[in-house]
């Protein structure tokens, strides 16, 4: 654990904050904290900075609706820069987009593959879910319900287990059916990816406590 007196506020009283969000990990902005705007972002759990144009106290959302609800605040090894994971309630920047940085000055040469996540997948899925698209094979499975969505599930696990034996690249394939089809149901029972994250990382401790007994009996 940091104290606030262990950072390193610039001669202008100001440590610079990046906000990234906490499910995805995207870098969102850059603001700017002082003492007192720190102290209120641990206190309300909620983004807080200093305006250095206004001069002020500016609580992010507190005009747009947009807060950012504070889970973690991390200062780097030098203990001059924070950084800050949200959870955002809208778009971080004030033009509308869900990061401030969206413009490239040196675009990265990546296959598409790179700029994936399962988040922005799940987003996708739960739109589908919510909006439903002519034409669209994850509209399908939702107007079909959960037996439908069960009975594929059903189906991809096989599918991998026979794919498992014979080759890897195949396996890679089928694998990659059944993570989706997982993602649609977690959809259809309004299950987030982050609350299977916290029942594995409960494991993980719980793993871990046992160790730690084993170890001293």
């Amino acid at each position: 654990m940091v104290d606030i007196d262990e950072l390193k506020f610039n001669a202008d009283g100001l440590i610079p904050a990046v906000l990234a969000d906490d499910d995805s990990g995207d870098v969102l902005m850059l603001a700017y904290m002082n003492r007192e705007s720190l102290r209120i972002s641990l206190e309300k759990k909620l983004a807080c900075f200093w305006s250095r144009s206004r001069k002020e106290l500016w609580l992010k959302g507190e005009t747009s609706g947009n807060y950012m609800h504070i889970r973690e605040i991390v200062a780097d090894c030098d203990r001059d820069t924070l950084l800050v994971y949200v959870k955002p309630d809208g778009p971080a920047c004030h033009l509308g987009n869900d990061s401030c940085f969206v413009d490239d000055l040196m675009p990265r040469e990546n296959e598409a593959h790179e700029k994936f996540t399962v988040c922005g997948l799940m987003e996708l899925i739960k739109g589908r879910k919510s909006e439903k698209t002519e034409g669209s094979y994850t509209s399908y499975l939702f107007e079909k319900g959960l037996d439908k969505i069960l009975k594929k599930i059903g189906e991809e696990s096989s599918e991998v287990i026979i794919a498992a034996k014979n080759d890897r690249k195949e396996a890679i394939y089928e694998i990659s059916d059944l993570i989706y089809h997982l993602l649609v149901l977690m959809a259809e029972m309004n299950i987030d990816i982050k609350d299977i994250i916290k029942e594995l990382a409960s494991r993980h401790v719980i793993d871990k406590k046992i160790k730690q007994e084993k170890m001293t009996s």
